[in-house]
């Protein structure tokens, strides 16, 4: 497939026009292919064919650096490193990773997961450039959609008035800048494309170098030029704070965009390179519904329709248990943070769009805002991913739980995720959110403890309460234990096993397991994680004498170590503590079920930690 590479080099600066638009046609093409065998994120990639080009063109990424924003629009990048034939691996266990990885190429600068942060690495960057005497361009890439989140503004305005050396390229589908109107902007927009003006804008600024007195000349003019435009047309925010702006250009002309980033590297301090792209661009399935190819699980390229259908997951469960109460109580709202699809709030949004907020990718700001709807009588439900929860955790203390005020935190893509890799592992919700007063974590296994646990949350809790739950569906275990905070699953004599969440299906199996080799394990289920119900735990251990806990989270700050803690200051003495979890270090990309046998917390290694500690001690 990828064959038309093979004598491609870095930097692409020798490739002609037509070259170029012939590489772009056939990237776009085999791009659909491998995703379509593979899954990972589409839309966003195919909108940035040419972009990824044209900067491959204008810069050595193997010198210069090239930082992404979130990353998802990184495929291309990759095929253009050395990677085209590794793209059959992407996001698997062992392959590439589906976000910009250091560790993976030297022609990825940063890792890139988490939106709004490109701007302040790169300008980072640029000043350890300048520190240290180097020579090299940077590039921060970023979609309009991240600017959304407030970082991204902490970063522009440093990097604006930093002098340094720089380029931002705003990647805008549409979706959030606003754009100026009437003759005189249009006019002028036109203008500061043309050729013409950029060379004469870039000698002018080289001749007044030059001669005498020409940085008060060059000052002045561009004072006169500023005042002028400033009279003519709105009030232009990257130049107010310190960027050369140029644009908007179109973002699939590839040899505008490569003219303009050779001129805008050229030039001594920031740049902004607004850039305007469509998302999903030449693949008619994703051009028209772009959000369905956000991120899809491998599909049939001929009508973009999934290999295997969709079962039922605990998004879509909580989307249709909260519209529910929804119905019953006019005073709760649903939050999300650029992810309305993804958490299930899609139905929730048509039926009830005046309690409905999206706040773009702004978490900090969704939860303060949460407190203030609490303060004042509203029942707010904040539906996020736990690993884009972790980016509001002072807004968690601060704003909700001093206060006790009742806002219920739905975490999905609890524990692990999978394909998506360490950026994405929900593995810290667990020892965050249990280190917030007043905070009750609860973690139903099956959807009808979600729908449970949920309508407890909002109609009877009084303080800050998280619901976490998994990306997928069931695991084994479809029952209703509520509402005991622990509950007794299983009765045995040799072991106690405390788990929680989908893994108390990996739990019963490893139970079975055992069984079969004469052996008994007392299972014990928490269904509130935080504060912990620790009189059944420790009933079990005063008989069985061996405590183990599994969870898929990081070992520090879990439910195992909180147990033992506990445990210890009561003076029990046990022969065997045994914590599974995901442990002190960060969890690669790859099926959840590969994961789990990674980190030993899938049955068939729980059976035989068990077995290897009854024996042992036997």
């Amino acid at each position: 497939m990828w064959e038309y590479l093979q004598n491609l080099s870095l930097p692409l600066t020798d490739l002609t026009d037509s070259e170029g638009l012939a590489l772009c046609q056939q990237l776009r093409r085999d791009l659909v292919q491998s995703v379509a065998q593979t899954g990972g994120h589409l839309a966003s990639n195919l909108g940035a064919v040419e972009l990824t080009v044209a900067i491959h063109r204008a810069y050595d990424t193997s010198r210069d650096r090239v930082v992404f924003d979130v990353g998802h629009q990184c495929y291309i990048h990759k095929i253009l490193t050395g990677r085209a034939e590794q793209m059959s691996t992407l996001r698997k266990y062992g392959g590439i990773a589906g976000f910009p990885k250091p560790v993976e190429s030297v022609h990825d600068a940063f890792i890139a997961g988490h939106a709004s942060n490109s701007v302040s690495v790169a300008v980072g960057m640029a000043r350890a450039r300048t520190i240290r005497g180097e020579d090299y361009d940077v590039l921060a890439l970023i979609g309009d959609g991240a600017l959304t989140g407030g970082l991204a503004y902490e970063g522009l305005s440093d990097a604006g008035g930093s002098g340094e050396r720089m380029v931002v390229i705003v990647n805008d589908n549409g979706m959030s800048i606003k754009k100026n109107v009437g003759g005189i902007s249009t006019l002028l927009r036109r203008h500061h494309l043309k050729p013409t003006y950029l060379r004469f804008k870039q000698f002018y600024r080289a001749f007044t170098r030059k001669i005498p007195g020409g940085g008060h000349l060059y000052a002045l003019t561009h004072r006169i030029k500023k005042a002028i435009k400033g009279t003519l047309l709105p009030c232009s925010m990257f130049e107010d704070m310190g960027f050369t702006y140029i644009g908007p250009v179109d973002g699939h002309n590839l040899s505008e965009l490569t003219r303009l980033l050779k001129f805008s590297k050229s030039l001594d301090g920031p740049v902004l390179l607004h850039v305007r792209t469509i998302k999903g661009k030449g693949y008619p399935p994703a051009e028209q519904t772009p959000a369905n190819f956000h991120g899809v699980s491998p599909f049939h390229p001929e009508d973009g329709t999934p290999r295997k259908p969709a079962g039922e997951n605990f998004s879509a469960v909580f989307g249709r248990v909260l519209c529910r109460l929804g119905e019953r109580n006019p005073n709760l709202c649903a939050v999300t943070a650029a992810m309305e699809s993804g958490t299930g709030l899609t139905d929730f949004a048509e039926r009830f769009p005046k309690r409905f907020f999206d706040v773009g990718i702004a978490e900090g700001h969704a939860v303060a805002m949460c407190a203030g709807m609490a303060k004042q009588g509203v029942v707010p439900v904040f539906a996020v991913y736990s690993t884009f929860l972790q980016r509001s955790f002072d807004m968690l203390i601060h704003d909700v739980a001093i206060q006790k005020l009742h806002v219920v935190f739905c975490v999905d893509r609890a524990g692990l995720v999978g394909e998506d890799g360490e950026t994405h592992q929900g593995t810290y919700d667990i020892s965050m959110l249990a280190t917030v007063p007043n905070m009750v974590i609860l973690a139903p296994a099956s959807f009808s403890e979600l729908e449970t646990m949920l309508t407890w949350a909002v109609e009877e809790a009084q303080g800050p309460v998280a619901v976490r739950y998994p990306r997928g569906g069931e695991n084994g275990y479809s029952g209703n234990s509520c509402p005991e905070a622990t509950v007794r699953l299983r009765p045995g004599e040799d072991a106690t096993l405390v788990t929680y969440g989908t893994l108390v299906g990996e739990a019963l199996e490893a139970a079975r397991l055992l069984e079969e080799k004469g052996l008994s394990c007392e299972i014990l289920k928490l269904n509130r994680v935080s504060p912990i119900d620790a009189g059944p735990v420790l009933d079990s251990v005063k008989k069985t004498k061996r405590l183990v806990v599994v969870e898929e989270v990081a070992s520090r700050g879990s439910v195992g170590r909180d147990l033992a803690t506990q445990l210890a200051a009561l003076n029990v003495r046990l022969e065997r503590v045994i914590l599974l979890n995901a442990g002190d270090g960060l969890v690669t990309h790859g099926s959840v079920p590969q994961l789990r046998a990674l980190l030993g917390i899938d049955a068939p290694h729980i059976a035989t930690t068990i077995e290897e500690a009854v024996r042992c001690v036997k």
